[in-house]
């Protein structure tokens, strides 16, 4: 009779184990989404402050006016220095650029707070004109869609075909860039590993793009893009270390070129 209630008292103190385990994992992953909602609300009411409005600009009318204000962004941030929207989409954020640490909005935010989050940000192997061959934005997967955890819907080809454009906005400039390559690479850094001051290079670093053959990967080969283009890669992280996400457009409007500067 003492070995049944010794029994009972051992699978009953189980259970309450794994009944305790299992509020902390349920309190541990409310606390994280509460979290994450809080630091997605800050960057929406920071948006609201500084945007007027973020429309497609397939027509930019002659006086280049943008949707930023850029005036009010510098006394929040002197490290902001363009904007990023993605019509369609929830990207539609400052980009950055710190000139001490290239890795500081990694884990900073762009009130310059430790976040997850982190920002939008280039690093200082680009200039900040965006006239690179390849000027490559950075941005965190973030699960709700946030920062640039919305890319991987363009691993659907249907969404890669209705949405086509990426918007950059620079005080009294604004670039317009087709996507034509949306697919998963390794984990170098493009800037370091490929030489693009070399034209062979170029070359073979787009027909390197355009011959991806992964399931994944959608590719616009009726986009003609040519060594002499300037292209833009917006770069993501997967549940893979060794990989990166990539959605890549060709520069195909420069206000500042069509009006002057």
């Amino acid at each position: 009779m003492g070995e049944k209630v010794t029994e009972k008292s051992r699978k009953k103190k189980i259970w309450i184990i794994i009944l305790i385990i299992a509020l902390l994992c349920v309190i541990t992953s409310a606390s994280y989404f509460i979290y994450l909602k809080i630091e997605s609300d800050k960057m929406d009411d920071f948006k609201d402050e500084v945007t007027v409005s973020t429309d497609d600009t397939s027509s930019a009318e002659p006086e280049v006016e943008t949707p930023v204000d850029f005036k009010k962004l510098k006394k929040q941030n002197p490290d902001i220095y363009a904007w990023i929207n993605i019509p369609g989409m929830v990207i539609d954020y400052p980009i950055l650029r710190n000139p001490n640490n290239d890795r500081f909005y990694l884990t900073h935010s762009v009130d310059l707070k430790k976040s997850k989050y982190g920002a939008i940000y280039t690093h200082n192997y680009n200039d900040m004109e965006f006239n690179d061959f390849n000027t490559v934005v950075y941005g965190h997967n973030m699960r709700n869609g946030t920062m640039f955890g919305s890319l991987k819907k363009f691993r659907d080809n249907t969404f890669f075909e209705q949405n086509r454009y990426i918007n950059i906005y620079m005080p009294g400039r604004i670039l317009k860039y087709e996507i034509f390559a949306a697919y998963v690479f390794d984990d170098r850094h493009i800037l370091l590993n490929f030489d693009f001051s070399d034209i062979n290079v170029r070359k073979e670093y787009l027909d390197m793009i355009f011959s991806t053959r992964k399931v994944s990967a959608n590719i616009k080969h009726d986009i003609a893009v040519t060594e002499n283009d300037k292209i833009i890669t917006l770069s993501t992280c997967t549940s893979n270390d060794n990989e990166r996400y990539l959605v890549q457009g060709v520069l195909i409007y420069d206000s500042r070129e069509q009006f002057g500067s």
